[in-house]
């Protein structure tokens, strides 16, 4: 079966400034899939690639297996950098225009205002929308002729915290009915809550890719132990001095989650009071910057 998205080696240079380099990006059938990175990091320059918008300088894109050509884009939804309308028409005509524009039947827009939640609002002039509202149509405008793949650029930007709740809600409600979603976000809480594979990109190169999970992994151990200068002094010559930080009143160790039953007995045997001993997971936010660090490439 096709992919949904895939590229080989795709690189975009502006001069001698590079903003993509070398992306090798695969996005399967029916997954929501975010594309993670700090602003400058090229996210927008790749899906531009993706939708045929920038030509890129060396590599390949495919889209269902399709290479750039007659039907490349079919069954393809999407949103980039903001969606642009009539102000003084309502959200309904304004899907009404495009509608009549893409071949799609009338009835295609009622049914996508339904599905964004907006057909309270669709007879409303589009200049009286709030922001979210205006992403919800422009999410609306994406998915007229009912495409398989989804492409999201920062849907969540400039949104008040119930808009951002409220495109969360629509992507994992896309995501849920089978489509393929690929939505980039700066937002680690967005791409959490939402996204079941992540690819991260630093300076334009992708430093890692997985779920959030495996990204996470597991960073060593919690414990809390009393009294505590003790412990961390007994757990210094277990696992060794740079292993062991005492951080909120506790003591994290960067040792294998396996050795938690042998440090246990150590401790304990020692006369330590050992309250909990637990595998420590990253956080997101500790495990994106550990990678924006790793990119190597320059952008714009």
């Amino acid at each position: 079966m096709n992919l949904p998205v895939q590229t080989e080696a795709l690189t975009k240079r502006y001069g001698g400034l590079t903003a993509v380099r070398d992306l090798d990006l695969t996005v399967r059938a029916g997954e929501v899939y975010g594309f993670l990175g700090p602003n400058g990091a090229g996210k927008t320059t790749t899906l531009r690639m993706l939708l045929g918008l920038v030509r890129p300088s060396t590599g390949a894109v495919r889209l269902f297996g399709r290479t750039p050509g007659a039907g490349w884009l079919a069954g393809v939804g999407a949103l980039i950098e903001g969606p642009a309308f009539y102000p003084y028409l309502s959200g309904r005509e304004n899907l009404r225009v495009l509608a009549r524009l893409a071949g799609v039947g009338a009835d295609r827009v009622d049914a996508v205002l339904g599905l964004v939640d907006l057909a309270h609002r669709a007879g409303d002039r589009y200049a009286g929308y709030s922001l979210g509202m205006k992403q919800r149509l422009g999410v609306a405008a994406a998915l007229l002729k009912d495409p398989p793949l989804l492409i999201l650029d920062e849907p969540t930007n400039g949104l008040d915290p119930a808009g951002m709740a409220d495109m969360r809600t629509l992507i994992r409600r896309l995501g849920a009915a089978g489509r393929t979603v690929l939505v980039s976000s700066h937002l680690l809480g967005e791409v959490e809550q939402v996204c079941d594979r992540v690819g991260v990109l630093a300076r334009g190169a992708l430093v890692a890719e997985g779920s959030v999970a495996e990204l996470r992994g597991a960073a060593g151990l919690r414990l809390l132990a009393d009294p505590l200068d003790e412990a961390a002094a007994r757990a210094r010559e277990l696992v060794g001095v740079d292993r062991v930080r005492i951080v909120d009143g506790g003591l994290e160790l960067s040792v294998e989650p396996e050795r938690a039953a042998w440090l246990n007995t150590e401790l304990v045997g020692a006369g330590l009071a050992v309250r909990e001993l637990r595998p420590r997971e990253r956080d997101l936010e500790e495990v994106f910057f550990d990678l924006v660090g790793k990119g190597t490439a320059d952008v714009a």
